[in-house]
């Protein structure tokens, strides 16, 4: 595991483009298409940012979404469909985004219907994060390590629907949703390439736990250990309990 840490959060969404740029660029030139799964959250800010005014070919782009809440409008302003369009899809204008319909009749058929798009595909690169909680995706501990199925529905614990409290989305816990259609995470490891984007003191404990922790459902984001091609990008916060950086 590849780590890199920033004084800033700019510049940590900044080294993490230039990456990505690289990943999409050779993609493109490899066989003139690139897949990616984008996250979104908080953390992505900065990353999201700087990446949609690269210069790259996104008529050649193709992005999968990595969850979404169940049950929630996408008028919502904690809706995933929404940030994405408005963040990547409205900036960009990608060959396709396949996003999850967290609004679907069967939550069940929706997991079916997007995980049979993405088993067609080789991932380039995977754009996630770390939540507060050590989970990946909305893979909340204990994950599912073992699954094959792209992606499942999965219940939400509580400090995951905190978190998303305190980033805003939502003013009070009763109001996040208690399921989400969530990208599994051995889907996530089938990624050539996965950045992870970290930043914040909040998330510190999680990244230690993962990073210098045994491998653990109880620590979702752990299963990183295992990917040959992963980079962490962190900023002094959010390495700050790292052993092997103090």
């Amino acid at each position: 595991m590849n780590i890199e840490v920033f004084d800033t959060k700019l510049a940590l969404g900044q080294a993490a483009t230039n990456e990505a740029a690289k990943v999409i660029q050779q993609a493109i030139a490899e066989r003139e298409v690139a897949y990616l799964i984008a996250a979104t959250g908080a953390s992505q800010f900065e990353f999201l940012d700087a990446l949609v005014v690269q210069n790259i070919d996104w008529g050649k782009v193709v992005f999968f979404h990595l969850d979404e809440y169940v049950g929630l409008p996408e008028t919502h302003p904690a809706s995933f469909r929404k940030y994405l369009k408005e963040r990547i899809i409205e900036r960009v204008h990608p060959r396709a985004f396949h996003l999850i319909d967290g609004e679907a009749a069967d939550v069940i058929g929706e997991c079916r219907r997007v995980g049979n798009l993405i088993s067609r595909q080789q991932i380039d690169a995977a754009f996630v994060g770390i939540g507060e909680n050590g989970h990946i995706a909305f893979n909340d501990p204990p994950a599912d390590f073992e699954t094959e199925e792209p992606y499942i529905v999965v219940d939400l614990d509580e400090r995951c629907r905190k978190q998303q409290v305190g980033e805003g989305w939502f003013t009070d816990v009763e109001e996040v949703p208690r399921r989400s259609i969530s990208m599994a995470v051995q889907q996530i490891m089938k990624a050539r390439h996965i950045l992870c984007i970290v930043p914040d003191e909040r998330k510190a404990e999680a990244v230690r736990m993962c990073v210098e922790l045994e491998l653990s459902p109880l620590r979702p984001a752990s299963i990183l250990q295992r990917h040959r091609s992963v980079t962490l990008y962190l900023d002094r916060e959010s390495s700050s309990r790292l052993a092997a950086l103090a």
